[in-house]
């Protein structure tokens, strides 16, 4: 064999060897460095009212189908949680709670990006005049997203 020749094979034998030892078993993805944290809020941050509707810091909105909070007072708003201090009303209590409610703290969290906005989306209502029952249905309100 002559040089040219001897080299051009020992080139593709060398190639090959290599090609085919760089395409082993893929095997699991490794995931490395820390879990990435939560995004903070860019843009308007909105609450989703019963129909969808984005409000910004409402003084008042329909939180499910049966109850609703008014005369809200923002202590936070934008960030992962916003908090406010209102009433709290709802046809469950339309004999004992009269036309004001009771008094109530709602707490909103879940922030969710969409587009160039945020959501909050879920909803924890707290007042110590609710029964027992009440209380459980409002610890946990799933607030609707707008439709994209």
């Amino acid at each position: 064999m002559n040089k040219p020749t001897a080299l051009a094979t020992l080139c593709v034998l060398v190639l090959a060897a290599v090609g085919l030892s760089g395409c082993g078993d893929p095997g699991e993805p490794q995931v490395e460095g820390p879990a990435p944290s939560p995004a903070k809020a860019r843009g308007p941050v909105y609450v989703p009212d019963t129909m969808g509707h984005p409000l910004t810091r409402p003084t008042g909105f329909g939180l499910t189908e049966f109850s609703s909070v008014s005369r809200l007072s923002w202590r936070s708003w934008g960030g992962q949680k916003a908090v406010a201090t209102g009433r709290l009303s709802g046809t469950w209590c339309l004999a004992q709670c009269s036309g004001d409610g009771y008094p109530a703290t709602l707490e909103l969290s879940g922030l969710q990006r969409r587009e160039n906005v945020s959501y909050y989306t879920r909803a924890t209502v707290r007042s110590a005049h609710l029964p027992p029952r009440d209380t459980d249905d409002l610890s946990a309100v799933r607030l609707p997203l707008p439709e994209p």
